[in-house]
């Protein structure tokens, strides 16, 4: 059974960085893909950035290109998304999720950690 455990939220300033982890275990990664997702309060979960695990290739929502990366390390098993410029937009409970790169379904998440940018 594939479980995700997110950490790294916090509260932070407009223009700060911060970075989220998450940590995969129970599965063959090399299938899979893992991707960043985030809920506003009020608002559905909407999709940031995903990177496929076997050759690093990458997605993101247009709303952080060019602020956040996602990166992966392979001996740790664990997923990073780097968040730069933060903006108080950006504030949202964000959750990993894995899926089989032979699905478009994420079937495994993680319990969310909490990012919340002051003006």
């Amino acid at each position: 059974q594939v479980q995700l455990v997110e950490s790294g939220g916090g509260l932070v300033q407009a223009g700060d960085s911060l970075r989220l982890s998450c940590e995969a275990s129970g599965g063959a990664f090399s299938n899979y893909a893992v991707g960043w997702f985030r809920q506003a309060p009020g608002k559905g979960r909407t999709f940031v950035a995903a990177i496929t695990w076997s050759d690093g290739s990458t997605t993101y929502a247009n709303s952080v290109k060019g602020r956040f990366t996602i990166s992966r390390d392979n001996a740790k098993n664990t997923v990073y998304l780097h968040m730069n410029s933060l903006k108080p937009d950006d504030t949202a409970i964000y959750y990993c999720a894995a899926r089989s790169i032979m699905t478009l379904i994420y079937d495994f998440w993680g319990q969310g950690t909490q990012v919340t940018v002051s003006s």
